[in-house]
């Protein structure tokens, strides 16, 4: 897909690996809506590049009719929006669990729904699903890692449907990316390696996939190496993550 001239649609814009994508497409010549709750951070990312700020919470009925009705016209849907908890499932508040199964998970599965149609009947569109390398399974992360991945099951799935209608659906696995996630699921992140890539890298990643119409795409790419281990030996992958974290 050339990204000049597109109307893409960036959930999860006002910060992070959302706002850094939103940017990279507005100066790619994209015209954006960005998407997201915190409406000042919309704001900063809209005058930093042009993109137009929407206040929509994807979690509720409203924003997420919102949302849809955007996606219905968009070129370039990126679900770029995520919600991250960690610690024990059993102290994990059951509104909680819901909310981040529904954000990370349901929205974008809606969204493509909406989306779909649309691209069919203009003969062209694109996908994208920010998920995560959580879905190997990360201890102390495990709705976090289930949602991840069940994404990348449905992305997986949805490639297979719209062969056929020249969209296309990429899904981005990013590792550890320096923005508020890591504050927001309530653990710093506290390794020294992986170390962190900027959100930048990850946006550059994003776009380049979407140019060429890359299915799946690591930041950064020796990541895959970690998903290839896990899929063909799980146990002695296990047993590596047991030890080393």
């Amino acid at each position: 897909m050339r990204l000049h001239g597109r109307d893409a649609l960036v959930t999860g814009g006002s910060s992070g690996i959302g706002a850094a994508i939103a940017t990279a497409l507005t100066g790619a010549g994209a015209r954006v809506t960005i998407l997201g709750r915190d409406a000042a951070g919309l704001d900063a990312v809209a005058r930093r590049g042009g993109a137009e700020p929407v206040v929509a919470d994807l979690t509720t009925d409203a924003g997420l009719a919102t949302a849809a009705a955007a996606a219905a016209e968009a070129d370039l849907v990126v679900n770029a929006a995520g919600r991250g908890w960690a610690g024990d499932l059993g102290a994990m508040p059951p509104d909680e669990l819901a909310a981040l199964v529904t954000l990370d998970l349901v929205v974008p599965m809606q969204l493509a729904r909406a989306a779909v149609p649309g691209m069919r009947r203009r003969g062209s569109g694109h996908l994208a699903f920010v998920s995560s390398i959580a879905t190997v399974g990360v201890g102390g992360e495990a709705a976090y890692s289930a949602s991840k991945a069940g994404l990348r099951a449905f992305a997986a799935a949805l490639r297979h449907d719209v062969a056929g209608d020249r969209i296309g659906v990429t899904t981005v696995f990013p590792g550890a990316v320096d923005t508020p996630f890591f504050d927001r699921r309530g653990r710093r992140y506290d390794r020294r390696f992986p170390r962190m890539v900027p959100p930048d890298a990850v946006a550059r990643r994003v776009l380049r996939a979407v140019e060429r119409d890359r299915a799946e795409v690591f930041v950064p790419a020796w990541l895959s190496l970690a998903a290839r281990v896990q899929g063909v030996a799980p146990a002695v992958f296990h047993r590596m993550a047991g030890r080393f974290g």
